[in-house]
């Protein structure tokens, strides 16, 4: 059984996933290579302006050196003028040169030394150069640089060693003697706008790439989403098309689409099986020119709604009768799209028409003969014995045969009445256990010399597994009595009638078969209709009184035949018989 799809829901697939991760692992990449490169250009920044300071440091004592050498004799300390200049650099931010004892000696710019005691005392300790950088409000941070300062080397020239001796320097002080012998600390402040500048492009750049690549990504997923809605779209659209494929295939009726120019687009296999045409053969073509008498204009006037009863004609000459309901197909704006029509077949109801019409008829009938039959029964039981007493008495011969035959006559007559009597008022069957191959036995011995007389062959073929069933013997032997003498009165000398049995898990099948003359479609119409018969001598009550026997065991005839080839009946009846008399 077909079962309607659930609603699908966009569901991780694989592109969905693999976007995702690629996403996260570039902007994980982006991240990473960011902070090192803003780690790596802290380093170099740092490492290129220790350098620098360093490098101006050095000058700075070189030219500090020799500008005292040349003013040693004056007694005078020119380093703040030297500090004073060589802060003017757009570089320098400020220098100071700050003793052991937190004497300032020099200096230029804006600088707190206060700030940079702890600075100077780690310089002190450990004898190494130390950097660090100084945040300003407002404004870009500075790299101050704090190294050992020493105007004199450790090794002096002679020059200088002999003239020291003598004490020829004059002025010498204790500061002078901090800064011979390495007890003071410059701080050089370098500015950082170049580099602060070139951070804020690299981070902007880094930005904009991250940017870039979330609207990628985002591109992607929405795309990818896009994509994801599409394939559920076309799958819901595709399990839908084959959801509803699978109930206009196993629709009980026929359906037949047109379109705008009223040709044939499309039917499903029972309107196939309606019109006994292939699909190849309908489609494209109009079905006023496929089926004569098709109504051109069915869904003219009544809102475009028409209902029709149509009967298709085979090639073989069958005909199928339908009821056929159209519409017609508009778009949202009215526009026609075509036409559909629905087709119910109508066989079996017209069926039930007719077997509704025969039992009416039949039980019109039935009330008739009853009432018929004992009005006429008692005046044949007296003409019987009158023609009877005049045969007795009678001299000559042609009288004896003439009392004779009407006593035949009446006889037959009586046998009709009683026919009738048993068709209108049939006795409730009596049910018990019946062998079927015992019955079958039991038939062919009664009618075995009937055969023999005209030289027909009367074959019994015992396929029946069943044991036994619940039906009333004497009502079904008389229906196979019945069946048998019809198959021996529709054969010629030479033929064969043949009677059989079959069964599955509930139901028996026996059937009378012969290769006689066999009947046409009206004939098989009413062969079971009272008083319909071919024969001369016939009454046409026996097939009616079988129906009729038949019909109270629950079961029901199957009759093929066609003329010049014979005649197959089935009677079909239900093995538990009980039960289905209840479920009736």
């Amino acid at each position: 059984m077909f079962k309607f799809p659930k609603k699908s829901s966009i569901e991780f697939s694989k592109p969905l996933f693999a976007i995702l991760l690629t996403t996260i692992m570039l902007a994980g990449l982006l991240a990473t290579n960011t902070v090192r490169n803003l780690s790596r250009e802290q380093e170099i920044m740092e490492s290129f302006l220790l350098d620098e300071g360093m490098t101006l440091i050095r000058s700075f004592e070189a030219g500090a050196r020799t500008t005292m050498m040349h003013d040693m004799m004056g007694g005078s300390l020119p380093i703040q003028t030297l500090v004073e200049e060589t802060a003017k650099a757009g570089r320098i931010a400020f220098i100071s040169i700050i003793t052991e004892d937190g004497v300032v000696v020099a200096s230029a710019g804006s600088h707190n030394p206060a700030t940079d005691d702890s600075l100077s005392r780690e310089v002190f300790k450990t004898k190494m150069p130390v950097t660090t950088m100084v945040d300003r409000k407002g404004s870009e941070p500075i790299f101050e640089v704090a190294a050992i300062f020493q105007t004199l080397p450790s090794e002096l020239p002679p020059m200088m060693s002999m003239m020291r001796k003598q004490h020829l320097w004059k002025g010498t002080s204790s500061v002078m003697s901090m800064l011979e012998n390495g007890r003071a600390v410059i701080h050089l402040g370098l500015r950082t706008e170049e580099f602060i500048t070139a951070r804020e492009q690299d981070f902007r750049h880094t930005l904009f790439m991250g940017t870039i690549l979330f609207l990628l990504g985002s591109a992607g997923f929405y795309f990818l989403f896009l994509y994801q809605g599409m394939r559920v779209t076309r799958t819901t659209l595709a399990n839908m098309k084959l959801y509803t494929r699978n109930i206009i295939e196993s629709m009980p009726d026929g359906l037949i689409t047109l379109d705008s120019r009223d040709r044939i687009v499309a039917c499903n296999p029972r309107a196939l099986e309606f019109t006994a045409m292939p699909m190849d053969g309908l489609k494209g073509r109009n079905p006023k020119d496929l089926f004569t008498g098709w109504p051109v204009d069915s869904l003219k006037g009544h809102g475009g709604i028409s209902s029709f009863s149509y009967t298709f004609i085979h090639r073989d000459g069958s005909e199928v009768p339908v009821e056929i309901s159209g519409s017609p197909l508009l778009d949202e704006q009215g526009n026609n799209l075509g036409a559909v029509f629905l087709l119910r077949d109508l066989r079996e109801i017209r069926a039930m028409e007719k077997q509704l019409v025969r039992s009416r008829r039949l039980a019109a009938l039935g009330r008739m003969a009853a009432g018929i039959a004992h009005e006429i029964r008692n005046p044949l039981g007296t003409l019987r014995g009158f023609a009877q007493y005049f045969g007795s008495r009678a001299e000559d011969q042609a009288s004896k045969e003439y009392s004779a035959l009407m006593v035949g006559e009446v006889d037959r007559l009586n046998e009709t009445i009683s026919s009738l009597l048993q068709f209108s008022r049939p006795r409730d069957p009596e049910f018990s256990r019946v062998d079927p191959a015992g019955l079958l036995e039991k038939t062919c011995k009664l009618l075995e010399y009937d055969f023999l007389e005209k030289e027909i062959v009367l074959l019994l073929e015992g396929k029946c597994s069943a044991e036994a069933i619940e039906a009333d013997e004497d009502l079904l032997l008389q229906v196979l009595l019945n069946l048998l003498k019809n198959a021996l009165n529709a054969s010629r000398a030479g033929d064969t009638v043949t009677l059989s049995c079959e069964n599955d898990e509930k139901n028996l099948y026996i059937t009378v078969a012969d290769n006689g003359i066999g009947m046409g479609r009206e004939e098989r119409e009413q062969m079971f209709d009272p008083f319909f018969t071919t024969r001369k001598t016939g009454t046409g009550l026996g097939l009616a009184v079988s129906h009729q026997i038949v019909e109270q065991h629950q079961g029901a005839f199957e009759v093929r035949s066609r003329p010049g080839r014979g005649t197959i009946v089935t009677m079909i009846l239900p093995r538990q018989q009980r039960q289905q008399r209840e479920q009736a």
